[in-house]
């Protein structure tokens, strides 16, 4: 086990939001923590104070039974539990005379046992007695607000804590007291703000699986856990749903700072997400029981569905007048035919959707601004330096500046930002502005001296005063809400259904043009035929009779200029045949037929008539080449066209040599036709494929248009056609089909 994985020595301020809370390896005070191996009950750690409990050392209880302690019937019922896959039941029993209650849950490979002494049970009944008739107030509460209220009320009658609090997250994690009930003659920490330093990231993941936490003692001795590395997988006990879990030494030291004795909290959920908690304080110890905490798990679980009912009301209220809003702004952009237009009309605007400063629109990079927002170019440099790198099409922020430092040049219109991402383009957004809003917040201490040095122990401890410190906020604006955002971002998905929209009608568009222009490029082929080949018959038929008729009364520099003249007639019959094939390969249709390559690789020799035209050549063709299902006289065009090539570059070798076989590569049939030519850097193997390319020099005649038919041909078979080569090493031309 590496030493990431231990609980560090030694923790102070600076690795804060580090800290591995869950594996601390101490326990509190008010029980003891039993580890047992989950498949034999034997048990591997348990805590030092058993014997202050149970009278047995912990040294004695390693390596026993489960039942050793809980008697074979609820050891035995523990473990079958587990086995059927069950849902662990809380029990009561008796260990050396004493009455506990047991709270078994898993860890891994550890079955963990808290195990708490039995204090007033009968109080409890009247606590949960108390608590449904105290529900009903929570269930007329008409909003949020009165609900938090009320809720702080209700846990201080029932559990008597001396203050008790209502601690709201914003969207940065910094907690606000918006409802609070303490004994008279002490000061109101109401209003005051904590920053998300406060209660760290992992203590707030740890909220969401064990939602009511207890510190009975904040000036408790830890009891260590025996041995504190588990003999079972070699590895820290993972606490993180023990009801005895230690408390991390610097939530200790900011709780005594505060004077603190005792503490409960609870986490209040909203729609899934960690809205807030309950935290009570009291200033002297204070232990709360098992029942106690589950009728504080019954009270959160209702004040969490009574504020997730009045939120969603409220949301659901404000989300119908936007969508109101937002119908009639999709309306107006079909009327005025135009996004910009539409959003930005004399009757309503893309700012009447919710409060904002202003907004933009940015279509392509363009830039259209409603009312008051930054400069076109600041909003141009926003979108494509910040907004387009966001992997997210959502933004939103209510301090720009701290994510995008240019922002301090329009604070005064554009502190706050809602940006939606219109598609997939990283040119098109809709924005909207939230100007500064210079406000006071009062924090609970001094939120920039979140730590101060002590000598004495040689590390950063925690702020050590909580008056009220009241700073001026600039470049904030209001925060942006959850029906806002949910409304923006269904305007952003109705623009971006007209732009697809739009797209389509242009590519429709596009696509009818290309009709015409395919329709006219095939006449222009038909007409290439007789328009060129007219005039070259002419030249054809008049240089031979020149080469007929006066050859030998020409000077040397004559009969050379006939020559070319016939050369060159047959290389532009030759070029316009070619560029004629290539675009009736573009244009025709795959007719598939099952076809025998060995007839037609003998077809393509015989009409080449090899032996004659090049004798030294020697071929060698692979016997019973699998056969191929596609267009017989497109597939006698390639084989062709590699042979052809294949024959002409290999023909000025010592020894020329041609194969032609196959060979399967992930389950396909791959053809090859192999030479030992002059070969071609393989630099141009994509190149080779393209039209009129040509790099065998100029003692080959070619137009470049060969292989591009045969690749045409290969793509229109849903084939792939590559080549291997090096300079004078020959070539190997591969496909499949």
């Amino acid at each position: 086990m590496t030493d990431n994985n231990r609980y560090p020595e030694k923790v102070d301020l600076s690795s804060c939001e580090k800290e591995p809370i869950h594996i601390i390896g101490v326990t509190q005070e008010h029980g003891v923590l039993v580890a047992c191996d989950k498949e034999t009950g034997r048990i591997g750690q348990v805590g030092e104070n058993s014997s202050e409990f149970f009278g047995i050392a912990a040294e004695e209880l390693l390596g026993k039974s489960l039942e050793s302690i809980l008697g074979s019937k609820l050891a035995d019922a523990l473990l079958t539990t587990i086995k059927n896959d069950e849902v662990f039941e809380v029990e009561e029993t008796s260990i050396n005379g004493k009455q506990f209650i047991i709270i078994p849950h898993l860890s891994r490979q550890n079955l963990i046992l808290d195990i708490e002494p039995i204090d007033g049970k009968g109080d409890n009944f009247d606590f949960q007695k108390e608590l449904t008739s105290l529900l009903n107030t929570l269930s007329a509460s008409e909003d949020a607000e009165e609900l938090c209220t009320d809720a702080a009320k209700i846990t201080k009658s029932i559990f008597g804590y001396d203050r008790v609090m209502i601690y709201k997250f914003d969207e940065e994690w910094n907690g606000k007291v918006i409802a609070e009930e303490k004994n008279e003659g002490m000061d109101s920490w109401l209003g005051l703000q904590y920053p998300a330093s406060d209660i760290p990231k992992q203590a707030r993941q740890l909220f969401l699986k064990n939602r009511v936490r207890t510190i009975s003692k904040v000036n408790y001795k830890p009891v260590k856990i025996i041995p504190l590395i588990s003999p079972i997988n070699n590895e820290p006990l993972d606490l993180t749903n023990s009801k005895l879990r230690g408390v991390s030494p610097i939530h200790i030291e900011y709780l005594q700072n505060m004077e603190v004795g005792a503490s409960l909290t609870a986490a209040l959920i909203s729609n899934g997400r960690l809205w807030g908690l309950i935290a009570c304080h009291h200033y002297e110890p204070k232990f709360i029981n098992y029942y106690q905490r589950q009728t504080c798990e019954f009270l959160i679980q209702i004040f969490s569905n009574e504020l997730s009912l009045k939120n969603s009301n409220s949301f659901l209220t404000n989300i119908e007048k936007v969508d109101e809003l937002r119908i009639k702004l999709v309306n107006q952009i079909h009327q005025k035919n135009s996004i910009k237009k539409g959003l930005s009309g004399q009757n309503i605007k893309l700012t009447d959707l919710f409060d904002c400063g202003g907004a933009a629109i940015v279509l392509n990079g363009k830039v259209k601004t409603v009312e008051n927002t930054p400069s076109k170019k600041e909003i141009k440099k926003l979108t494509s330096n910040f907004l387009a790198k966001k992997s997210d099409s959502l933004f939103f922020t209510k301090n720009l500046l701290q994510f995008y430092p240019e922002a301090k040049n329009f604070k005064e219109s554009g502190s706050g930002i809602l940006s939606l991402r219109l598609g997939q383009s990283d040119r098109d957004f809709l924005i909207w502005f939230r100007p500064e809003v210079i406000q006071s917040v009062d924090w609970g201490g001094n939120p920039e001296n979140k730590a101060t040095y002590d000598a004495e122990k040689e590390r950063l401890t925690p702020r050590k005063s909580f008056e009220k410190w009241t700073e001026e906020l600039t470049g904030v604006a209001d925060t942006w809400k959850d029906f806002e955002i949910s409304g923006a971002r269904k305007l952003s998905e109705s623009v971006s259904y007209v732009i697809l929209e739009n797209q389509k009608k242009e590519i429709d568009k596009l696509n009818e043009q290309l009709i015409e222009a395919h329709n006219e490029l095939e006449l222009f082929s038909q007409g290439l035929s007789h328009d060129l080949k007219a005039p070259l018959r002419g030249i054809d038929g008049y240089a031979h009779i020149l080469k007929e008729d006066h050859y030998s009364d020409l000077h040397k520099e004559g009969q050379m200029a006939v020559d070319t003249i016939l050369s060159s007639v047959e290389e532009m019959q030759d070029l316009i045949d070619n560029i004629l094939s290539f675009a009736g390969v573009s244009n025709k249709d795959v007719v598939k037929n099952t076809n025998s390559i060995d007839r037609m690789i003998q077809d393509i020799l015989t009409g080449f008539n090899v032996k004659s035209n090049y004798p030294n050549t020697k071929i060698e063709v692979e016997g019973n080449l699998p056969k191929v299902v596609g267009d017989k006289r497109m597939l006698s065009q390639v084989w062709s066209n590699l042979i052809t090539n294949a024959l002409k570059y290999s023909e000025k070798s010592k020894n020329p040599k041609i194969e032609i076989g196959s060979e399967v590569r992930n389950r396909k049939t791959v053809y090859y036709v192999k030479d030992n030519g002059i070969g071609f850097d393989p630099k141009f193997k994509e190149e080779i494929f393209n039209l009129f390319s040509r790099h065998s020099g100029d003692d080959y005649q070619g137009t470049g248009i060969g292989l591009a038919i045969v690749r045409k041909i290969i793509e229109k078979h849903d084939g792939e056609i590559w080549a291997e080569s090096k300079p004078n090493k020959g070539s190997t031309f591969y496909f499949y089909v």
